[in-house]
């Protein structure tokens, strides 16, 4: 995928159809529309042109980075940055009584960009579709891998709004200014699934070139999605019942996953994060970048840009995506390596004498441990940007060393090639995990939840400091069969899915998903108040805070065809 990704940039000006007015009115001089792209060669153009367009997202209008929508706006991480007004779309995030409809950064330009990609994608159907299998041999597998690349931005958009729009190549212009948002939430979730379903019986298991989807991703993805629907919600997002028909999906999707034979976990969890390690087993369907790829600054991710630490001197900027106090208690462990489910935010861990699980060093930069590997510069406490507001820890699991190849610094603001994994093999056994607990079939995902485990306690190797030693004293150790009940189980799986996706994004989502969104959030800031005092008038309010509003600026363009989720 990294040979012919630069197509897309000759084909990014395509006109594309979205539900914003200025999307729809610019048409940009010298640019070329799908009427013009006919021929086989020019058509597999807008393939990749609908392929970039998923990593199209930018700082203020992330689309696959949930740095800001899952983890800052969970109990994983502050804002951080210089203070409370920096960026204050994402301080608003954080507090959620001051989200508003209204918000153009975040809110507003996700939504945007969302529907861009959705265009591109949708451009692209029409022009594969327009031409025969004669002339185009590969027209059903592109078919394909478009609707995996549109039903991949619906999902996103699905998870992040609920109430969104839904509409295919087939409609016109003024036809797609017609579709409202008010499907069911059972129909916009199977319109979805659609795409995936056609994207699996359509393509082949391998595809020649590294990046493209293949079967088993759009197995992986639909599993994802039967997983989110599984957990029904009211008017008010309520959780009221689980679907046990749609947890069999999970387990029979994911199992075709595991037993493909394709993927598995990579030896140590570094792996998912170094540009070096890239495309490795674990990786079911990334996002592609590039750097020296023959253009100014390459095909780069920047969605993570302000995210570095802000005083160190091969950085500069911007100190955003700190670690919570929570999560890093969250990784300590008893004296038989498991987790401290219901002590562990008790007080403030001292990490000099705390036994902690690795994925720690992995994830939170901590004044003298190694930072992103390097023994030879550790994390530093005079890196943190505003310590007084946002406390001294730092993310570091979508950074890139300042040595690294892939690293790339635009301005102030720094950019990577490193691909950004949408799906892995950790997230499928997790997930298959998960379908035979609420099942009732827990004894299945013990052993699934323990090699994520197992991977774990082997993830050491790349952690030491310079005279040889490890920064955390590491104990952790593989659940036992005793004691394993549902509840048990329960508690488990969500804990292994933090730890695991620590600082990535999913946790937020996870949390809507599972019903226990208040009360897990509440509590969090209960304490966390008294320890960032910022965080004083922070509140989440359970039925409107699952979900972000629906852009102001969209319900009038449409004239209030679109309507506004519950509460805002």
């Amino acid at each position: 995928m990294k040979k012919i990704i630069i197509i897309a940039f000759i084909l990014s000006g395509l006109s594309i159809v979205s539900s914003c007015k200025k999307v729809l009115d610019y048409t940009p001089p010298g640019v070329l529309s799908s009427a013009d792209l006919t021929s086989p060669t020019a058509i597999e153009g807008l393939v990749t042109a609908a392929y970039a367009a998923i990593g199209n997202g930018d700082m203020i209008g992330p689309i696959y980075s949930n740095w800001a929508f899952g983890s800052v706006h969970s109990d994983d991480a502050y804002k951080g940055g210089g203070g409370t007004g920096d960026v204050g779309d994402v301080d608003a995030l954080e507090h959620y009584n001051l989200v508003t409809p209204n918000m153009g950064w975040f809110v507003t330009r996700t939504w945007q960009n969302l529907f861009k990609s959705i265009g591109r994608a949708n451009v692209a159907l029409r022009a594969v579709g327009s031409l025969s299998e004669t002339n185009f041999p590969d027209k059903k597998v592109r078919l394909a891998e478009l609707k995996f690349l549109r039903a991949h931005s619906y999902f996103t958009m699905k998870r992040l709004y609920k109430n969104i729009p839904i509409f295919d190549e087939t409609l016109s212009d003024a036809d797609v200014l017609k579709t409202s948002n008010d499907l069911s939430n059972e129909d916009s979730w199977n319109k979805i699934a659609a795409d995936f379903q056609f994207a699996i019986d359509n393509l082949p298991e391998t595809q020649t070139q590294i990046g493209r989807a293949n079967k088993i991703a759009a197995q992986a993805y639909l599993a994802k999605l039967r997983l989110y629907q599984a957990y029904q919600q009211d008017a008010t997002h309520k959780v009221t019942g689980i679907d046990q028909a749609r947890l069999q999906e999970v387990v029979t999707l994911t199992q075709a996953v595991i037993s493909s034979g394709k993927y598995s976990l990579s030896a140590d969890i570094a792996d998912n994060f170094l540009p070096e390690t890239e495309n490795g087993p674990e990786s079911i369907f990334a996002i592609q970048f590039t750097i020296n790829d023959g253009t100014t600054s390459g095909r780069m991710s920047y969605e993570d840009g302000l995210n570095y630490p802000h005083g160190a001197p091969q950085y500069g900027c911007c100190g955003f995506h700190a670690a919570s106090q929570n999560l890093v208690n969250a990784h300590t462990t008893d004296v038989n390596g498991l987790p401290n489910f219901t002590t562990f935010n008790n007080s403030i861990a001292d990490l000099t004498t705390a036994t902690v699980d690795p994925r720690l060093d992995h994830t939170v930069g901590i004044d003298g441990h190694p930072y992103k590997y390097d023994n030879t510069k550790p994390f530093s406490n005079s890196w943190v940007r505003d310590p007084g507001v946002y406390g001294n820890f730092h993310t570091m699991r979508y950074q890139q060393l300042a040595t690294s190849s892939s690293y790339f610094k635009l301005g102030p603001f720094m950019g990577t090639a490193k691909n950004y994994d949408i799906l892995r093999y950790d997230d499928i056994l997790l997930m298959q995990a998960e379908a035979y607990i609420e099942l009732g079939q827990q004894g299945l995902a013990l052993p699934l939840i323990n090699q994520i485990r197992r991977r774990a306690a082997a993830s050491t190797g790349r952690l030491k400091k310079l005279d040889g030693t490890f920064p955390s004293i590491y104990n952790i150790k593989e659940y036992p069969t005793a004691g394993w009940t549902q509840a048990y189980a329960r508690q488990a799986l969500q804990w292994e899915r933090r730890l695991e996706f620590a600082t990535e994004g999913p946790r937020f989502f996870d949390l809507v998903r599972w019903g226990i969104a208040e009360p897990t959030l509440n509590a969090y800031i209960d304490v966390e108040k008294n320890r960032r005092t910022f965080l004083s008038t922070a509140k989440f309010t359970a039925g409107r805070d699952e979900y972000l509003p629906i852009p102001q600026s969209e319900i009038t363009f449409t004239n209030g065809l679109y309507k506004q989720n519950p509460g805002y």
